[in-house]
């Protein structure tokens, strides 16, 4: 079995049967159809029958897939890949739809008939610059992901792990990764919240939301929402969401 495919600022779902009211978020967000078309309202338009979209943060939007499966890619706007994909956009344009599966083969370059949501995430990266990251990202990075859920994590926390201020810190992160630290951690916390709330349907919410690092589930409810148009309660009940990369 491969390994999936991993970048910190993408959230991948795959869905089944999914219906979603009108919402908007933080992230790019990549909807592209598995199997049959779906219908979408994109900013006050429908367009039925579309095999995909890629919309643009804080664009008004839902989805009806009553049928079959959609893999869904939500992405941190400022990281390296969110920056990529917003050359894709004139100022006026709020999404890219795609209406066949050549169309989506083509914008993404995928060399093959048969694709699936690692191809695409492989095809995003390759869009990417390479980055040699300094070692101190790294070791910021590495410490986030053992300690994500200390809710005493500050700038603080970080100046002391590799030694340079709060204020230059924050500047090479930004610099290496397009991001904030904050941001990163925060996605970090909600990706892990988002994998336990599918992983272990018995868990409580507010124990997943106290155990990845928020203070208590309405604060893991507003990030959630904020970033993905989509509160836990929805993820765990409502939503018939079968696989988490």
């Amino acid at each position: 079995m491969k390994e999936p495919l991993s970048n910190p600022f993408i959230l991948a779902l795959t869905a089944h049967n999914l219906t979603v009211e009108i919402h908007k978020h933080s992230a790019y967000q990549i909807v592209l159809s598995n199997d049959s078309p779906f219908t979408s309202t994109i900013n006050g338009q429908l367009h039925r029958d579309i095999q995909g979209f890629l919309i643009k943060p804080q664009v008004p939007h839902l989805c009806v897939a009553e049928k079959g499966t959609l893999s869904v890619l939500n992405i941190e706007p400022y990281s390296n890949v969110g920056l990529e994909l917003s050359k894709s956009f004139n100022p006026a344009q709020a999404c890219i739809l795609f209406h066949s599966r050549a169309e989506i083969l083509n914008y993404f370059k995928i060399e093959t008939d048969h694709f699936d949501i690692r191809s695409v995430i492989s095809a995003l990266l390759l869009k990417t610059p390479e980055k040699q990251y300094d070692e101190r990202v790294t070791k910021m990075v590495e410490y986030i992901r053992t300690n994500f859920f200390d809710r005493d994590i500050n700038p603080q926390t970080f100046s002391d792990l590799v030694f340079l201020s709060p204020s230059r810190l924050a500047s090479l992160f930004k610099e290496q990764t397009g991001s904030s630290l904050s941001k990163y951690l925060l996605w970090t916390r909600l990706r892990q919240a988002i994998y336990v709330t599918l992983s272990e349907k018995d868990k409580g919410l507010t124990e997943i939301a106290y155990y990845t690092g928020f203070y208590d589930l309405p604060q893991l409810n507003k990030y959630m929402y904020e970033m993905f148009g989509m509160p836990p309660t929805a993820l765990k009940h409502n939503s018939d969401l079968i696989q988490v990369y």
